[in-house]
């Protein structure tokens, strides 16, 4: 097995579906030998029409390929996905017909990234943006997570947070900070149609050096004496808000 820099491994069904759906560049599929069932059936169909071949080999061979990824006996070597420099972002949100961004201030558990990165596919963001460093970033955990999310939306690194978000709002956005602190509700807030939100760490949620470069600082009503929700599951419910109001609005439009 080649260990060059030049390949880049990812595991699991949902991961190597995507990206033989989109295009990516496709070195070859890996499978456990004696997988045979319907996901692993479908699998190979979609890669042999792409003309990628696939190998079947031992499992415990995957498992040294990605040791700490649950592959689900699916390994795909590609091309290393292309990481979006900071300075191609104006170039992407002004491409979007209505651009929006999601902004993660600090998540470090690549399961929390992976499952923002789902979200913000899910929901049409344009582009996430976080900082390079003391956060996650594109790993195969990640990737596996995300469930073909990483290969959909731009996930772009940034050296400093607080001086993007401030270059956002120079070009006319509005920054929305998820804060538990705050008495507004993101269901009674009037969401700005060109928004960043921005979601804090797993820790201590948003940084006050980020927080006080917010236009809006908005919590999730919770019932009874919860104080706060995960970082991926309240960035997916304030995503979603969004995209009520969004079609809301559009509704009242026509």
């Amino acid at each position: 097995m080649s260990e060059s820099s030049d390949i880049e491994r990812v595991g699991g069904f949902h991961a190597v579906m995507s990206a033989i759906e989109t295009d990516r560049r496709i070195l070859r599929v890996l499978l456990a030998s004696g997988r045979q069932d319907g996901r692993a059936e479908a699998l190979v169909e979609a890669a042999q029409a792409r003309g990628v071949r696939v190998e079947h080999i031992d499992p415990d061979r995957l498992d040294g390929l990605l040791p700490d990824v649950r592959h689900q006996g699916c390994v795909a070597e590609i091309e290393p996905l292309r990481e979006y420099r900071e300075s191609e972002l104006p170039e992407l949100l002004a491409a979007a017909q209505r651009p929006w961004v999601l902004a993660l201030d600090q998540v470090q558990d690549p399961h929390n990234l992976g499952a923002c990165l789902r979200s913000a596919a899910a929901a049409g963001v344009t582009a996430v943006i976080a900082p390079r460093k003391r956060a996650a970033g594109l790993t195969p955990s990640v990737r596996k997570v995300a469930a073909g999310a990483a290969e959909r939306v731009p996930f772009v690194p940034v050296t400093n947070l607080v001086r993007a978000l401030e270059r956002l709002k120079a070009d006319g956005f509005w920054v929305a900070g998820l804060e538990g602190e705050s008495t507004e509700s993101i269901y009674e807030a009037k969401l700005p149609d060109r928004l960043v939100w921005v979601a804090g760490g797993e820790a201590n949620g948003l940084r006050e050096l980020t927080a006080r470069h917010c236009d809006l600082r908005l919590t999730i009503p919770m019932a009874g004496n919860m104080e706060s929700l995960n970082v991926s599951v309240a960035t997916g419910i304030a995503l979603f808000e969004t995209c009520r109001q969004r079609v809301a609005g559009s509704i009242k439009a026509d």
